[in-house]
């Protein structure tokens, strides 16, 4: 069982003993170096030595989570790219600065006079930075606006970003990832489509034609989003390979089709990251509100609410806690960026990447939890600019245990084998039928050339172990089958039981995977 530690635990000793110790070390005091320690670094040493590592820089760090104690450590201090690993601090740095009741407030206001149903201006709908507005949400606000009598609006419908600033993309984010859902533009007013909560994206359903050589139907959802179709995707015959593509051409939203889907393969999704959010929601509530029988003369445009302007609806998402679960689980980048930027605008009055990271920074000083030297610039890991280390890992992964808020991170983390998507999350397919399954709870991290695992690993025998994993600059085999023997070695199981490679095909919302697999971000 887990169990909570009343007081601080000496992280920094931990800490100061693993940045010390050789490749394989496993220290102990006095006679608590026993066989099955020794065991243990030999065990993880010729995990290490597996051919599809050669080349690759390699770091960890295992610790006993309750006293702080190092059991193994191999380079605990290299700076290494985390990818998404870096969203336990982020989650942990959010929890702890915003809070686990946080939410966020998306507004309806008149700006202007009203004379009976009609607004004598704009009417301005104004992001909050939920991460988590679905079509519904914006149906629900226009339903508010017709309750309160509103049936005409003289001027434009105006979408309200600016509780952050306007830069959409992440310092060094890739340039031909910016179609991928996983690489979204970051805005203080977007929009998701499912509870997946993937923000600024539309689905696009693909639905093969009635014969081979037709032309598949395609569907946008929501309908509304302001796209365009250039192209087609043509049907194939039946069992034929799906080789459909959509894309999305820069600087616009025309989304760019191409490919085929077999005949018998029914419909298929692609989630696309659109350009101009805020854009793009205000289209979807400008539909609902013609639904609600309320008219807006002008088109929707960029503009801010001026001071004075009167509320006339408005949604709440769920608290920071309820987001945590699709957050880590699903390694959801889009919400990573909406905490990061949510911090900087209330700790700092900025919701900028630059605020936002110097406000995480505080507190992992403030916790003690800087260990060694690290670099974070966005809050997902999606930069190649972040760099962090096992130790820093490894040593907030001891604190958390201490915070009110733990059991939620905990429980947010994807956990290992469980075939439940919304606790297995990005663990789901790994580790099945070995000793960790159920066991380890973690936070996975890929991207092409980089795999990383960092969290917890429950002991049959009670013990919880704290460890992080980072592996860098692979070109050829994943070395994901040796990062899960390592985690299957630490819940007691054998290092010899997980051989398996990663899948040559991988679902549409895997991206981690997807990553590693077919080396594209």
């Amino acid at each position: 069982m887990l169990t909570l530690p009343v007081r601080l635990l000496a992280v920094p000793l931990a800490v100061v003993l693993a940045a010390l110790l050789p490749a394989g070390a496993a220290p102990g005091s006095g006679t608590r170096t026993t066989a099955a320690a020794r065991s243990l670094g030999s065990d993880l040493d010729a995990l290490f030595a597996d051919r599809a590592l050669t080349g690759a820089q390699v770091s960890a760090l295992v610790t006993d989570a309750a006293t702080g104690e190092v059991l193994y450590a191999r380079a605990p201090g290299a700076l290494l790219l985390p990818a998404s690993t870096q969203k336990t601090v982020t989650a942990a740095a959010a929890l702890e600065l915003l809070g686990p009741d946080h939410r966020f407030t998306t507004e309806v206001l008149a700006a202007g006079p009203r004379t009976g149903g009609r607004i004598d201006g704009d009417l301005v709908l104004r992001g909050g930075g939920d991460p988590t507005l679905l079509p519904a949400d914006l149906d629900a606000l226009a339903t508010a606006v017709a309750a309160a009598g509103v049936t005409e609006v003289g001027g434009a419908l105006l979408a309200d970003a600016s509780r952050w600033d306007d830069v959409p993309l992440g310092p060094s984010w890739s340039w031909d990832d910016q179609a991928a859902y996983y690489s979204p533009q970051i805005s203080a007013l977007t929009l998701t489509t499912d509870t997946d909560y993937d923000p600024g994206t539309v689905r696009v359903v693909l639905t093969p034609g009635g014969a081979s050589g037709q032309p598949a139907a395609v569907r946008v959802v929501p309908a509304e989003a302001p796209v365009r179709f250039t192209g087609l995707v043509a049907t194939g015959a039946a069992g034929s390979a799906r080789t459909a593509v959509v894309d999305r051409r820069l600087g616009g939203n025309e989304l760019l089709l191409s490919g085929s889907v077999p005949a018998d393969g029914g419909p298929s999704e692609e989630w696309i990251a659109v350009d101009s959010p805020a854009l793009v929601a205000a289209g979807v509530f400008a539909a609902a509100l013609a639904r609600h029988g309320v008219t807006v003369q002008g088109p929707p445009r960029e503009g801010r609410a001026p001071a004075g302007a009167a509320v006339l609806a408005a949604h709440d998402s769920a608290p920071l806690s309820a987001l945590m679960a699709p957050f880590l689980k699903l390694s959801n980048n889009g919400i990573a960026e909406h905490l990061v930027k949510e911090i900087g605008r209330v700790r700092a009055g900025s919701g900028s990447w630059d605020s936002g990271t110097d406000r995480v920074n505080d507190f992992l000083h403030r916790a003690g939890l800087e260990p060694t030297e690290a670099r974070q610039v966005d809050g997902s890991g999606l930069s190649r600019h972040n760099l962090l280390t096992a130790s820093r890992l490894t040593a907030l992964l001891t604190y958390a245990r201490t915070r009110p808020w733990f059991a939620t991170w905990y429980q947010a983390l994807p956990v290992a084998g469980d075939a439940r998507r919304a606790v297995g999350g990005t663990l789901t397919n790994r580790m099945r039928g070995t000793a960790a399954e159920g066991r380890v709870h973690a936070k996975t991290g890929s991207m092409t050339g980089v795999d990383a695992l960092a969290g917890y690993a429950e002991r049959a025998d009670g013990r919880t172990l704290a460890f992080a994993v980072l592996v860098n600059g692979f070109a050829g085999s994943s070395p994901r089958p040796v990062i899960d023997a390592f985690a299957v070695r630490l819940a007691g199981g054998s290092a010899a039981t997980v051989r398996t490679a990663p899948p040559a095909e991988v679902s549409a919302r895997d991206w981690e995977t997807a990553c590693l697999v077919e080396a594209r971000c």
